[in-house]
């Protein structure tokens, strides 16, 4: 079954763990080389931030990739006020997860929540937000129901507006309640150290 692959997946993963500024920090190192990153809040368990560190296909340090949490600030390198940097009006898209959805918020859209439209398109695996009024469109996908090849239900999204985000929520299927249950047992029992060489550097 495609959700224990996943799971078998995690569990031969070389983990380790640090505890830091009030939270539970976990490496880990798949046996194909790939690295991710997690951090969950030590009161409520969440998860705060997902990344995952790529190899490139001749073996040399990738970037990391955020998949849950705030994308980082792109430091400007230079004092050149003509440095060219993305508009920070431009709608910007995050992940933020709760116990039982995956949540998305999509900041800087200053539209009314009628003109918004959000589906599920089950044969290209992604979510569409669109606008009536043609302003914005944009596709992602689910990478936890990826992973674990699951479907995607039009009846699981709802969405709602409000200070200029769309928050778009998909409640969690039962096979991820049940995996990120398991899971976060198997990360408590983890001794949480100061150690752990990382490859990728985080910063």
């Amino acid at each position: 079954m495609a959700v224990q692959s996943w799971t078998d997946i995690l569990k031969s993963s070389k983990k380790t763990a640090l505890i830091h500024d009030g939270k539970r920090k976990i490496h880990y190192l798949f046996t194909d080389g790939k690295e991710m990153s997690e951090e969950y809040d030590l009161k409520t368990d969440d998860l705060i931030v997902r990344k995952w560190c790529l190899k490139s296909t001749l073996g040399a340090q990738g970037q990391w990739q955020v998949e849950v949490g705030e994308p980082p600030v792109s430091p400007v390198t230079s004092s050149d006020s003509e440095v060219i940097k993305e508009n920070c009006s431009n709608p910007l898209l995050m992940r933020k997860d709760t116990k039982t959805s995956f949540q998305w918020r999509i900041r800087n859209l200053p539209y009314p929540k009628d003109v918004f439209s959000v589906s599920a398109q089950p044969s290209e695996r992604c979510i569409i937000v669109k606008t009536s009024n043609k302003k914005y469109y944009k596709k992602f996908s689910i990478t936890d129901l990826d992973r674990n090849e699951l479907p995607l239900d039009n009846s699981s999204l709802s969405f709602t507006h409000a200070n200029n985000t769309l928050i778009v929520s998909y409640k969690k299927p039962k096979e991820i309640l049940t995996l990120e249950q398991e899971l976060l047992k198997e990360l408590k029992k983890l001794k949480g150290t100061g150690e752990g060489d990382v490859d990728c550097k985080t910063q």
